[in-house]
């Protein structure tokens, strides 16, 4: 494990499809992009707009295309979307997406209830959408999930994880954002599946961290995360978010609480956390409550 301490790093933001995605108040197009012009207005370089799931499942991102039409994704920032299968992928081929993420799991028990595939099954289903989209010249990211514990399995081997998100990374991914799903990670866990993925060829410059609070852990997880030499670090603004599909998963660090702690350890990260607070607030009010960052009650408390 490495003790330096990257100068910057790149925040991941989740907000607007992740954050959005399980939301029970539909949310309109245009609150959507409006959304996501102040997440780049607050300095954000990397907004997961979207994703190309079927309606069915996620309805509250329907819009895909809608969304996609408004935003310039030949621009300096960068919009990726997630993309479950080739149907998925012809979606984000149409609209011009460069960047596109998969999503897959540690554990057998949610790979069948998140993607009704085995845990080996679904490598052969990303396969051809990984293959397809680097011949479009897209970039690739994978996510794995349930990296700490499963709400079905419970304990997952730091084995089975490395060896699944190793798997995923080589069907020619450029990153793999390992997911506490449930939020059940602690800074010595964090080290200690780092470290393994090192081991195992994939070190922190390839690697992402995608943390949940369930637990009050995410910001202590993510300090562990930067100690182990991590440089990008998913966040959801105001901390909206969960996994719809895993009992228990409560909501992502919020993005505001992230920075906030980069700032005070000097590390760059190009956010401007006022501005991203202001942001949250907004979002919170069309939902109709208050976000659950401390960094945004805080601030909020300031202001009034």
């Amino acid at each position: 494990m490495t003790t330096q301490m990257p100068e910057s790093v790149t925040v991941y933001e989740v907000g607007a499809r992740d954050g959005l995605q399980n939301e029970a108040t539909a949310i309109s197009t245009s609150d959507k992009v409006e959304f996501i012009r102040r997440l780049v207005a607050s300095g954000l370089t990397t907004i997961e707009a979207t994703s190309f799931v079927h309606p069915t499942w996620v309805p509250q991102l329907a819009d895909a295309e809608d969304v996609l039409r408004e935003l310039d994704l030949d621009g300096a920032v960068s919009y990726p979307v997630l993309v479950p299968n080739p149907r998925g992928l012809d979606r984000a081929i149409a609209a011009g997406v460069r960047h596109i993420a998969i999503f897959g799991s540690a554990t057998e028990s949610f790979a069948q209830k998140n993607l009704n595939r085995s845990v080996d099954e679904q490598f052969e289903m990303f396969a051809p959408t990984v293959s397809r989209a680097r011949e479009e010249g897209m970039d690739v990211r994978a996510y794995v999930s349930m990296c700490f514990g499963d709400p079905w399995e419970g304990h997952v081997p730091v084995s089975q994880v490395v060896e699944v998100g190793r798997r995923l990374y080589d069907l020619g991914s450029s990153q793999l954002s390992i997911g506490d799903t449930l939020g059940l990670a602690t800074p010595g866990r964090v080290h200690d599946l780092i470290d393994a993925f090192d081991s195992a060829g994939l070190g922190a410059d390839v690697l992402a961290v995608h943390f949940h609070d369930t637990y009050g852990q995410a910001l202590a997880n993510s300090y562990a995360a930067l100690e182990a030499g991590i440089r990008t670090f998913d966040a959801s603004a105001g901390g909206l978010g969960g996994c719809p599909y895993a009992p228990g998963a409560a909501g992502n660090l919020a993005t505001e609480d992230l920075v906030w702690m980069l700032d005070g350890l000097g590390i760059r990260s190009g956010v401007d956390v006022a501005a991203l607070a202001r942001a949250s607030t907004w979002m919170a009010e069309l939902l109709g409550r208050p976000s659950t960052s401390s960094v945004v009650r805080a601030l909020a408390s300031q202001d009034a």
